[in-house]
């Protein structure tokens, strides 16, 4: 079967994981869209992934697919899943011929009557490596040249650019630019000046310098519960709260409540009943909260549930004591959802702004 080489495409890497690679495929599809109309979507081989139909999908598939209502198969916009034991069933006996069938076979069916396909890798140009299916190897399989990610800054990151795009050449790959994400807004300039400089020294373009967005590393509500298999207590719908600051309530309820304002999210024992009060005279007065967490696992007593059910902000119940829902909320990897309309809405924004589609497009 001959691979469709004839619709454009482009390759998004990035030189590590949580580089912003998803962030930024989700504003350039947004742009692509509104510029082709009939835009495809594929992550050839993703690492998180979810049950959908008894399939196992890509995460950030599923995001583009419902964000965007593309109109591609959802097993062909994924069609390698990255198992727990799928390496060492690679090595046991290798299948990359089938492998290699699989993506180009779901590569063709997403760019079906598609004016345009934006390709997703897997963290650096290495990964995947040990299973013979590195970024660097895909983007040769699909005929794709690269724009890779990278964190805001000059030095390391051109460091690191230059080292992915040694693998991305030495398949064959074109590397066409990079676009520097997470940069410190009053460093702009600066960075873009100079990035710009030493990139043009390597023989590649800056695409698009991306601004720092504190709001994209914030998580839900939602998102912690899951983390922590919490239980909620109340029958609150704000699952969608961003979380912009914890506050352990290990103080009194007077000092907590002069602490608490927008985003924040309260941690503390089942049993302060205190805090419940606090945080419940705060937004009586209409102040807003992100929520808060009972920690300790202990049932509640039943006037702290009965607060709890009151208030107009979700509460959750964890097994975890105080320390480690706090640790765990600080170690999240946040990654964008289909149900976090403002953090989309944003990103589909900034990179419009920030990132030159005409550049990539006419190195293509």
């Amino acid at each position: 079967m001959l691979l469709n080489t004839t619709t454009p495409r482009v390759y998004i890497a990035a030189t590590r994981q949580n580089d912003g690679k998803t962030t930024n495929s989700l504003g350039l599809l947004a742009a692509l869209q509104r510029r082709f109309g009939r835009v495809g979507y594929i992550k050839p081989v993703g690492q998180r992934f979810v049950e959908i139909d008894e399939e196992k999908i890509d995460e950030d598939s599923v995001l583009m697919d419902r964000v965007f209502r593309l109109n591609c198969p959802l097993v062909d916009m994924s069609p390698i899943a990255v198992e727990p034991d799928f390496t060492r069933r690679y090595l046991q006996s290798s299948n990359l011929e089938g492998l290699i069938k699989k993506i180009h076979k779901a590569f063709d069916r997403v760019a079906w009557e598609k004016d345009f396909v934006l390709c997703e890798g897997t963290g650096h140009a290495g990964v995947g490596s040990v299973f013979d299916l590195s970024n660097a190897a895909v983007a040769r399989l699909l005929f794709a040249k690269v724009v890779i990610v990278t964190r805001g800054g000059i030095g390391l990151p051109i460091d690191e650019v230059a080292l992915n795009r040694a693998l991305f050449e030495r398949e064959g790959v074109e590397v066409i630019g990079v676009i520097l994400n997470k940069v410190l807004p009053d460093k702009m300039e600066y960075i873009a000046e100079f990035a710009e400089k030493g990139l043009r020294r390597k023989g590649l373009k800056l695409l698009g310098v991306i601004p720092h967005l504190p709001l994209l590393s914030s998580p839900t509500l939602d998102l912690i519960r899951e983390a922590l298999k919490a239980r909620i207590l109340n029958e609150n719908q704000q699952g969608n709260n961003i979380v912009q600051k914890v506050m352990i309530g290990a103080m009194g309820a007077r000092r907590a409540a002069k602490l608490l304002g927008p985003g924040v999210l309260l941690i503390t024992p089942a049993d302060r009943e205190d805090m419940l009060k606090a945080a419940s005279e705060y937004l009586s007065g209409g102040g807003p909260m992100a929520g808060v967490i009972l920690s300790d696992g202990s049932a509640p007593m039943p006037s702290v549930l009965r607060l709890a059910k009151q208030l107009p902000c979700p509460v959750l119940l964890s097994e975890d004591d105080s320390y480690e829902v706090a640790s765990t909320v600080h170690d999240l990897i946040v990654k964008l959802r289909p149900g976090d309309t403002e953090k989309i809405r944003l990103v589909q924004e900034v990179i419009a702004e920030h990132v030159k589609l005409d550049k990539i497009l006419d190195a293509l």
